[in-house]
């Protein structure tokens, strides 16, 4: 990958969850479109017993003209690395679906492989911020992937950014809005921010970077659906519906208690985590999709396309 260009020869996907099918959707038409193969890593089981939903997706995939394989994540490294070796450029969007380590044992099998271009699973907040000790288990790994990066020069990365996923605000279980229950609660404080992007966006915003030339390279990419503080949050979503909410601020000390009884809990880790405000947001005017004038799907527009309203 020489003078800037964007290679886009031999081109693997880890995973076709919510957001490798978002990313592959927005993709594959490009690669096509050079005359490229595009190849999906997807668990052997979807490939050999496939649910309803998987033949749902495979036919979409095929549809895209993309060539999916079954492998196992959690292979050993030295597996992972000869299947690696194919592909010029590896996009990671499997999450933590192999359990803890998964994210290291992949990204030392990507420099082992010799692959020129990597896209880490780091759709997420600001690692680099919040650094090791968070309390979240899986925030120390993402950190310690970026510093494993940092340490080679063989491996070009791009990080792509995107803060959590806009839907996860009105995850149930994680109880920020609960539209059922009508209640509303702040993390930390009303004030307190937090950056979301849809899957979708990211898609659409992660092909455009890859795409981006000269070539993005070693880089942190930000992008944002919408950076909102909790205050505002609730205000669009009284109005958005029509409703007044139950509201209640839960600061970090009360969530941090929550933590202390529960340490395991998942949700509870990532509320009091989401409540440090530092590393969850950033600018929204400084990021890749703003400088590219590219439209996004801010809060508003999306709860009422998912209320239909």
């Amino acid at each position: 990958m020489e003078n800037g260009k964007v290679d886009l020869r031999d081109m693997l996907v880890l995973g076709a969850g919510q957001l490798g099918m978002a990313v592959l959707r927005a993709l594959a038409p490009k690669v096509r479109a050079a005359g490229q193969p595009l190849t999906a890593l997807v668990a052997p089981q979807t490939v050999d017993s496939p649910t309803e939903q998987d033949e749902t997706s495979l036919e979409e995939l095929r549809a895209l003209g993309v060539e999916v394989i079954g492998f196992d994540l959690s292979s050993e490294e030295d597996a992972l690395a000869e299947l690696f070796s194919r592909y010029r450029t590896v996009l990671n969007c499997t999450g933590f679906v192999a359990g803890p380590g998964t994210q290291l044992r992949i990204t030392r099998a990507v420099m082992k492989a010799g692959v020129k271009r990597y896209f880490p699973w780091q759709f997420g907040v600001d690692y680099d911020i919040v650094g090791r000790g968070s309390g979240q288990p899986v925030f120390d790994e993402q950190y310690e992937v970026r510093q494993l990066l940092r340490s080679q020069q063989d491996v070009e990365w791009v990080i792509v950014q995107t803060g959590m996923f806009t839907s996860f605000l009105f995850e149930p279980a994680f109880d920020v809005v609960n539209l059922d229950r009508g209640t509303i609660h702040g993390l930390g404080s009303w004030e307190t921010k937090v950056t979301v992007t849809t899957p979708e966006d990211v898609g659409k915003l992660t092909t455009e970077i890859l795409m981006t030339e000269p070539r993005i390279a070693n880089e942190v990419v930000f992008v944002a659906g919408d950076t909102i503080s909790y205050g505002h949050l609730a205000d669009v979503v009284e109005r958005v519906t029509g409703r007044t909410f139950q509201k209640e601020a839960w600061t970090l000390d009360k969530l941090r208690a929550d933590l202390a009884v529960a340490p395991e809990d998942v949700m509870t880790r990532y509320r009091a985590a989401f409540a440090l405000g530092d590393g969850m947001w950033w600018d929204k005017a400084n990021t890749f999709n703003a400088r590219k004038g590219l439209k996004v799907i801010e809060v508003e527009a999306y709860l009422r396309a998912r209320l239909g309203r």
